[in-house]
């Protein structure tokens, strides 16, 4: 059985000073440090990356683990800004087709082609590594930046899988990178429904596999040229030493990997949080019996179990593997108007380096002045404060009648949990 997935040690570069955390196997909260005492200190002359967030969704969470190791972030507001860059992190997100569509129409296509083909530093993170290949079967075939040889395809439900692939996976390296240094046999966190598959026209461009049903491309290295299929700033510390080596690469040269049996997925550790307002109107996590979750002594009040954000961060160094807050409550009021919840998620997203996941309240909503929000706009606000998933259950009952009578499938989000 895999362990749950590492909070590793950190390498100390060249031009940062580090504290580590301890690595190996997940212990017990007496024995471990968490990445709570791990922080980065970038040099005055090497402390910014340019980001290429071209407004398709949720990159919180990288610029948050970008931060977190003491880098500040420059965006992407021309093909120019890609062109200048010393060292450039793609978090793509969504759609292939979408994504390529900006890209093409912006100038960004070109302009990373051209950045891609003189080996600067680059980075690309999940969508971010597919549309390096020659094209993908997702809204088409489309085609990508034809960097790498290669369709990138969907995982085949027919074989048993659940797609998307969701879940902690373990990396088997298969050559020697500063980038996932003292990484072989980690888990790391992977949500998504297409993969790039090993051959050989892209085997030299290959740096690990991952197995979910069958090998395929889990990161590439070529030069200076990076990109990986899962995420590192939902990886834990794992994922946080990898963003660290390419941030500040040292000159040591990376480990001889070691064997290590096929990879599969990791059994999970998630802390659950119900969270709700007390009588004075701050946010607690508590605990009760269904919704009732007062003293049974004279004071009859809420039990406080701790502020939300101070927990999940002690749940995250202690090696959960997932966070996830239920707004035990969310279901009286209107969501958008929650902003305590809302704040909680985004100053969370600051320190819990795991997925995070929110659910409660998650449904139509006509406010008092009688403005509609459809629950796709709640989620999309929840998205947008520094959740990766959400769970949904009214609604998700609504939405399999309306399938049932209608033939219409209502969208939410690959990321729901129905």
């Amino acid at each position: 059985m895999p362990p749950p997935p590492p909070q590793g040690a950190m390498a100390t570069g060249a031009s940062i000073h580090v504290l580590p955390c301890s690595a190996g196997r997940p212990k017990r909260r007496s024995q471990r440090r968490g990445t709570s005492s791990l922080y980065v200190r970038a040099s005055a002359d090497s402390n910014t990356v340019t980001l290429l967030d071209y407004g398709a969704g949720n990159v919180r969470s990288v610029r948050n683990a970008i931060r977190h190791l003491g880098f500040g972030i420059r965006d992407v507001r021309s093909p120019e800004d890609i062109l200048a860059a010393d060292r450039l992190v793609f978090p793509g997100v969504g759609a292939f087709g979408s994504a390529m569509d900006v890209l093409t129409r912006t100038g960004m296509a070109d302009a990373l082609r051209e950045y891609i083909r003189r080996d600067r530093p680059f980075l690309g993170i999940c969508l971010g590594l597919q549309l390096l290949f020659d094209s993908s079967e997702e809204n088409g075939p489309i085609n990508g930046l034809g960097v790498i040889p290669g369709v990138v395809r969907r995982f085949d439900s027919s074989k048993g899988l659940i797609v998307p692939h969701i879940g902690w996976n373990a990396l088997q390296i298969t050559k020697d990178t500063q980038l996932l240094q003292g990484t072989d046999g980690h888990h790391v966190y992977f949500v998504h429904s297409y993969h790039a598959l090993p051959s050989d026209a892209n085997k030299d461009w290959i740096s690990s596999i991952c197995n979910y049903g069958e090998s395929f491309i889990s990161s590439i290295s070529m030069g200076n040229i990076q990109a990986v299929q899962f995420h590192p700033e939902k990886s834990g510390a794992t994922g946080l030493s990898i963003l660290k080596n390419f941030l500040s690469p040292n000159s040591s040269g990376a480990k001889v990997p070691s064997c290590r049996k096929a990879s599969k997925l990791a059994k999970r550790v998630i802390a659950c949080l119900d969270v709700r307002s007390n009588d004075s109107g701050d946010l607690v996590v508590t605990k009760g019996d269904q919704y009732d979750v007062r003293d049974h002594s004279s004071s009859k009040e809420v039990r406080n179990l701790g502020k939300p954000v101070d927990l999940a961060s002690q749940y995250y160094i202690d090696g959960s593997d997932e966070v996830s807050f239920l707004n035990i409550t969310g279901f009286r009021d209107f969501p958008l108007g929650d902003l305590p919840m809302l704040e909680v998620l985004r100053c969370a997203s600051e320190k819990v380096f795991v997925p995070l996941t929110v659910g409660g309240g998650i449904r139509d909503f006509t406010d008092a002045n009688g403005r509609y929000y459809s629950s796709l706009e709640v989620a999309s606000e929840y998205f947008r404060s520094g959740a990766d998933k959400i769970s949904i259950g009214s609604d998700a009952v609504f939405a399999a009648e309306t399938y049932l009578q209608t033939g219409v499938c209502v969208f939410f989000s690959i990321h729901c949990n129905l």
